[in-house]
């Protein structure tokens, strides 16, 4: 970006992921995602007069089990405190959450831009409530002359996870997300469905000249929920700001607004310190005291996390590049993993899911799991191919058929008669009748154009319908065009 050389960017990011529980955080309400709108209410998420909340237990295993998985210390005793503001999707006029006495501490992660692996910190991760959801009339707040609330969302469960602002670049900021989603993913904190507001980001960046050390004077974009968005979002403030200093002026401490559509940022207002919300401790909440023994035991069962998983696809043979694209889904890798206990050879397997399979889910926009498609069936498939019984194009075909169907390959290549023609007397009666419909193409191979041969076999291929093992056509037709 024309800026890079002049200044250098600094970013942090607070991260907003709902907790994959049924009920809310304080009260029984289900968490379901899509239901009319305030349905699923209950006097203690609409803050009612004389109701009390009640701490639900595994929101708390939830929390423990990111912040372990991100290399936080977790805190023995926390509490939660009041967070008070005044807005419209907030019937209690204070928020739950955690201040100074949060859950979770000092974690990092690691991420890669290109070869390079950096450390980012992560300064805490706390429990908190969300609040409710404002249904503009506009296209955007601040276009819009109502509002309507809707407090299905109050009080579902977050976590909210704060880097350090150890980011540098624009690429960073995307590596790091993608990183922590799919450790959300992996450990089943969330369901991570960007797209329902699941993941939300609050994006926290500041410009200083090149070498200084003093940051910058920082905005937040608040609830961005797609990682293009975070990349046009910052793309769009890093020049506004450049474009601030270069004038010689003073960008503001300010919260701002996201436009999708204009693909700019919009002011909403000054941004708020600590002292602005007078937090202070919840008096209707016990401390929460945890045993180290419950910790640990919180520890063990966490699954393989991403870095692992990639470091151990690497060892089987992949590539970089392979074992990154069967780690970015856990649903993807998870289908390699038992995939491969069918089938033993890693590459092959991870060409196929990474290729065919991939491209006809991309092209019905389904994940894996969408698919209809089993783990064994691809390797069955593929071992159908090793022993010569079906072609790697007629495999193509099944594999189509498997991904909407369910069914066995050879249940498929047996209804459709797919099977390969590998017999030498029958592909003879073939391979001679090609060659004599051909007199030109087996006098350029014999004149020595060796491309002439994979003319013939394509022949050979196209009269059997594609089901003619081309390893044995290739070497039937040698042997015919050298006797003769």
């Amino acid at each position: 970006m024309m800026t890079e050389n002049r200044y250098e960017m600094v970013c942090g990011v607070e991260t907003h992921v709902e907790l994959a529980t049924k009920s809310k955080i304080f009260c029984g309400c289900s968490t379901e995602f899509g239901r009319e709108q305030n349905t699923q209410v209950c006097p203690v998420c609409e803050g009612l007069p004389g109701v009390l909340p009640v701490l639900n237990r595994e929101v708390v295993k939830l929390a423990v089990r990111a912040g372990l998985a991100l290399n936080c210390h977790i805190a023995e005793f926390s509490k939660f405190d009041r967070k008070n503001y005044y807005y419209p999707d907030l019937p209690k006029n204070f928020q739950t959450s955690q201040y100074d006495l949060p859950i979770c501490q000092n974690g990092w992660l690691d991420i890669r831009t290109g070869e390079q692996v950096k450390r980012i910190g992560v300064t805490r991760a706390h429990m908190e409530e969300d609040a409710g959801k404002l249904v503009h009339s506009g296209e955007t707040i601040t276009t819009s002359q109502e509002s309507y609330a809707d407090y299905n969302r109050t009080g579902v469960p977050l976590l909210e996870i704060v880097s350090e602002p150890d980011m540098r670049s624009i690429d960073e900021v995307i590596a790091y997300l993608e990183q922590l989603v799919g450790i959300l993913e992996y450990t089943e904190v969330s369901d991570c469905r960007l797209e329902q507001g699941s993941v939300r980001f609050d994006i926290n960046v500041s410009l200083r000249p090149a070498g200084q050390e003093v940051l910058g004077t920082r905005t937040e974009t608040k609830n961005l929920n797609s990682f293009s968005s975070v990349r046009r979002c910052l793309e769009y403030e890093i020049l506004r700001q450049a474009e601030v200093l270069d004038e010689g002026g003073q960008v503001i401490q300010e919260t701002r607004t996201w436009d999708e559509g204009r693909g700019v940022t919009l002011s909403l207002r000054s941004k708020e310190e600590a002292h602005d919300y007078r937090y202070f401790p919840e008096p209707d909440l016990v401390p929460l005291v945890l045993d180290r023994d419950w910790i640990e035991k919180v520890r063990a069962e966490l699954p393989e996390l991403p870095e692992a998983r990639y470091a151990r696809l690497q060892s089987l043979g992949l590539s970089a590049y392979d074992a990154g694209v069967l780690t970015s889904s856990k649903a993807l890798g998870d289908f390699f993993d038992q995939a491969g206990r069918h089938y033993p050879d890693a590459k092959n397997l991870a060409n196929w899911v990474m290729g065919d399979l991939t491209r006809l889910l991309n092209a019905r926009q389904w994940s894996v799991k969408d698919a209809l498609i089993q783990p064994r069936q691809l390797a069955a498939m593929l071992e159908l191919i090793d022993k010569g019984v079906i072609s790697g194009k007629i495999a193509k075909s099944v594999l189509e058929d498997m991904v909407v169907s369910g069914k066995d390959p050879e249940q498929i290549v047996k209804e459709k008669g797919l099977v390969q023609i590998s017999d030498e007397s029958a592909l003879l009666t073939v391979i001679q009748e090609v060659l004599q419909a051909q007199p030109k193409s087996v006098e350029d191979f014999r004149s020595g154009k060796e491309q002439a041969l994979g003319f013939l076999v394509g022949q050979v291929m196209k009269a059997t319908k594609g089901q003619a093992n081309p390893g044995v056509v290739n070497q039937l037709l040698r042997e015919q065009l050298t006797e003769q």
